[in-house]
């Protein structure tokens, strides 16, 4: 039975409290990579949502018999859980929750929660000073009552969020639940959903938070030993298939990919949840740093402690982790991101790229400003390249799973609300039973690899690579197809405004557009540019980009720069799936900063900024008619229950 209590979504609204920006505020403070709302998320009236409702209407009016006539002609007659998504809107869902649903209940009850303390053995250069005992993973298991000598299988989150807060923490309210209970992310749906059909449901907490012992080692080697000997241990059981699967969102979605770093032979699947593929990209790109990078470390070691004894161990990235933020912003070009290995070990991707045998099943917000998107991509096609079957999900939500209407409803304009309402899948649950099915229980055929992605207007498509395979590259002279593209950018309030021309016909941008501009400092040797793009004649937001000069070929090795110096600025943008209406233009905005990134370090020098003199913009395009069978469209779930307001 579940037992009533918190939920991880209360444990990192606390977190928000500490280290995140409010909406409208500035951004000079950190924010966590938790369950909270993404910062541009804002309410809008009932009047608004009802207008984007009926523009859904008219388009499915529009769509909706070419798109069906791509489907198979009758009914499909495969399992359920196999429904082509051509055909998902047709089936008959329960869509009364804001999660997704299965159509057909389980059939087993869960028996009381087990909770275990797996000793984990290791490496010399993670031991602890003045706490000697062993290194202690805490972890809560439930089974479901299946028939004797039934093997199992095990889907497993783990996070740092588990109890933690009030004893050690005025002020900040009562102790977060802790992992006994089904947290409200991932594991009440996991438990209500996929438990009931024969999943052994676990919860973690990482080293040196909850009832786990040890150094908090955020993200680093010794919290990715102890996922990897959890997931181990889950696999080893008695009552196990030895099939380990992991999911979680954000923080409990980068344990993901450390649990993938050095696997277990059991782990055979991981569905990550903007959890970032390391701490650098999380923070910078480009070489361009978040506000909150600057105190990230810290700020996760105060907020998830209670003052208890354990919580005093000391291990020395504890030392190391605070620093190297300012020396990565400061002294980027003297080796300020080399100076130790912090960056490095907390670099998940390239071992994943590497060790991994199993699946991914990415889940993205294209409007996730807490962990962007370009986690994700090109990500994905780098998981394809490396043998790895992988999907990935991502419609115009932002720091939210996809099945969401009640958080998808809050988003303001220019950063999702335009693809809502159709932007909630509650069909997310049957895409995952049958990918389950395969990777944990060996039932049915392996599924297809496949991107699902949705346009910033609402329209769902499905590709076999993203950005897609038929994209071609429009390249654009910004010195003469474009007006404006010229002048000075620096952090006293210098910017650039730069519009195309008008495109005649609907243009559908989908990829990762690039940004090369020829620049040249001034008299201090550095400077930043942040490039915003609208749709010039709605004036909407679409997307951005930005880089440190330092950082001119992109990725994340720091170049000297000299004063008065030329150079190219080899900038891309976040991805972007959007369309731009026939007779519209674009506007390029050029400021030293934006959002929530910080000033560059030449940035308050009266002799700082760059000079742009020009370049070129390459738009990935794809052209495709309204019956194309490539579209598809989401379930309709607002039919059933009422639009949040």
């Amino acid at each position: 039975m579940y037992m009533a209590g918190g939920s991880d979504e209360d444990v990192e609204a606390v977190l928000d409290a500490v280290l995140s920006p409010q909406p409208n505020q500035s951004t000079n403070g950190f924010e966590s990579e938790g369950e909270g709302e993404g910062r541009r998320q804002l309410n809008f009236s009932a009047v608004s949502t009802i207008a984007v409702a009926i523009v859904f209407l008219l388009l499915a009016m529009t769509f909706g018999e070419s798109l069906m006539n791509t489907a198979d002609d009758g009914e499909f007659n495969g399992d359920w859980w196999n429904t082509p998504l051509q055909l998902r809107h047709t089936m008959e869902l329960p869509m009364d929750t804001s999660r997704a649903q299965l159509p057909v209940n389980g059939t087993y009850e869960a028996l009381p929660y087990t909770e275990h303390f797996i000793e984990v053995e290791l490496p010399a250069s993670e031991q602890d000073a003045g706490f000697p005992g062993p290194a202690l993973m805490h972890v809560a298991l439930w089974l479901p009552n299946v028939p004797e000598n039934t093997k199992i299988p095990v889907i497993m989150t783990i996070h740092p969020y588990y109890d933690f807060g009030g004893e050690g923490m005025p002020g900040l309210g009562d102790d977060s639940s802790p992992n006994t209970v089904p947290d409200g992310g991932v594991g009440k749906w996991v438990y209500d959903t996929f438990l009931p059909h024969g999943y052994a449901f676990a919860q973690a907490s990482t080293f040196g938070t909850g009832e786990s012992t040890h150094c908090q080692d955020v993200k680093g080697l010794g919290e990715q030993v102890g996922i990897q000997a959890v997931t181990d241990w889950l696999g080893q059981q008695n009552w196990s298939n030895g099939n380990v699967g992991l999911m979680g969102k954000s923080y409990a979605g980068t344990t993901n990919w450390e649990a993938a770093q050095n696997p277990s032979e059991h782990l055979k699947t991981i569905v990550p949840i903007s959890g970032s593929i390391g701490v650098q990209e999380m923070f910078y790109r480009n070489g361009s740093s978040e506000a909150r990078a600057m105190g990230y470390d810290a700020a996760y070691q105060a907020a998830t402690t209670d003052l208890t004894s354990d919580d005093m161990r000391i291990c020395s990235d504890d030392l190391v982790g605070p620093l190297n933020p300012w020396s990565t912003w400061g002294w980027a070009e003297f080796g300020g991101a080399d100076w130790s290995d912090y960056w490095d070990e907390r670099r998940h991707l390239p071992d994943v790229l590497e060790n991994y045998k199993g699946s991914v099943y990415l889940v993205w917000g294209l409007q996730d400003w807490n962990v962007d998107p370009y986690h994700a991509y090109p990500t994905y096609q780098m998981l394809r390249d490396a043998g790895i079957n992988a999907r990935a999900i991502s419609g115009q939500w932002a720091h939210n799973y996809p099945d969401q209407p009640d958080r998808h409803s809050e988003l303001s304009t220019g950063y999702g609300k335009e693809a809502y309402p159709n932007m909630s899948r509650m069909d997310w649950a049957v895409e995952l039973y049958g990918w389950f099915n395969y990777y944990l229980k060996d039932i049915g055929e392996e599924p297809e690899p496949m991107v699902q992605i949705q346009t910033n207007d609402g329209r769902w498509h499905v590709e076999d690579t993203w950005p897609p395979e038929d994209v071609e590259l429009l390249l654009q002279d910004l010195s003469t197809e474009w007006n404006g593209a010229s002048g000075t950018v620096n952090g006293l309030g210098s910017s650039i405004s730069m519009t195309s021309s008008v495109f005649e016909n609907e243009t559908h941008i989908s990829g990762l557009p690039i940004l090369h501009l020829e620049v040249m400092t001034q008299l201090c040797n550095g400077g930043q540019i942040f490039a915003t793009m609208y749709d010039d004649t709605s004036n909407l937001r679409l997307g951005h980009a930005t880089m440190d000069i330092r950082y001119r070929d992109g990725g994340f090795e720091a170049k000297a720069t000299a004063p008065a110096t030329s150079y190219t600025m080899l900038m891309e943008f976040n991805p972007l799936d959007v369309v731009l209406p026939a007779g519209h233009a674009l506007r390029i905005e050029l400021t030293e900063t934006g959002e929530d990134y910080l000033p560059g370090p030449c940035a308050s020098n009266p002799a700082g900024g760059l000079s742009v003199s020009g370049g070129t913009i390459g738009l990935p395009l794809i052209d495709r008619p309204v019956d194309d069978g490539r579209w598809f469209l989401s379930p309709a779930w607002w039919n059933q229950q009422p639009i949040p307001a």
